[in-house]
């Protein structure tokens, strides 16, 4: 193997005349891979406990719009939602409301798209988790909420989320890692997010060894970060007598 390593090339300035280095890119694209994936996640938590709740309603129609929206965004593949959010969704909205989208900078455009694209997608998933959560739960602690006179509305917030979120923190651990991987397919609709800068950087210097080991070892990172923090969640939530809990 006559491959010749430089990692030299990194703190190299780029050849399109742009004032940074490729490190510089790199940086940059993990900023938009971090930014992108944490806003997406917010509407994801926001989107799936909403829907997740709606599903466990004893509503037959609030049930079921649950039901669709999990239907809807978890069976069409993330590239197609990616694509429909970007390309087809701003030309069927009112035509103004359809310029002024296409009249954003790119750089806004393909971010937006993005993150409510992954956003709703990932929160189909976490519906299913808090869906799952609540229905764990004995039926002892709804009726006993119910009986001490909380209303429905209260007795999810202060009586089962709470207890259903601490049950459902290994699935979303899973979901929130999923979710740095996935923001990967972007790129699709233009977003330099990491792995598009890899790509870059292997086009224009034809180093493509250095450039997607820096790419793996930043997921890796990601990855080792989001664990430890979720553990932190986990092991600081724990209820005695409940799973996991002393």
């Amino acid at each position: 193997m006559s491959y010749q390593w430089n990692w030299d090339i990194l703190l190299s300035a780029v050849s399109t005349g742009e004032p940074t280095t490729y490190l510089g890119w790199f940086i940059d694209g993990l900023t938009a891979t971090v930014t992108l994936s944490l806003a997406a996640w917010i509407i994801a938590l926001i989107a799936g406990s909403l829907f997740g709740i709606l599903r466990t309603l004893p509503n037959k129609w609030l049930s079921s719009l649950g039901a669709v929206y999990v239907a809807v965004f978890r069976n069409i593949p993330l590239i197609v939602q990616f694509f429909i959010w970007y390309f087809v969704l701003p030309e069927l909205v009112s035509p103004s409301l359809g310029d002024w989208f296409k009249g954003l900078p790119p750089l806004i455009q393909f971010f937006s798209s993005a993150v409510v694209c992954l956003g709703l997608f990932t929160g189909a998933r976490v519906c299913e988790q808090v869906r799952t959560g609540i229905l764990a739960l004995p039926p002892g602690q709804k009726n006993a909420a119910l009986a001490l006179g909380f209303t429905l509305p209260q007795t999810y917030r202060y009586v089962l989320l709470p207890n259903a979120y601490r049950i459902i923190v290994p699935p979303l651990t899973s979901e929130f890692l999923n979710i740095f991987k996935n923001s990967a397919v972007a790129s699709t609709i233009g977003l330099l997010e990491l792995s598009a800068q890899a790509r870059q950087l292997s086009d224009y210097t034809a180093h493509t060894y250095e450039s997607f080991i820096i790419v793996t070892a930043s997921y890796a990172l990601i990855n080792l970060a989001v664990m430890l923090f979720m553990r932190w969640v986990e092991r600081t939530s724990r209820l005695p007598g409940q799973i996991g809990g002393k």
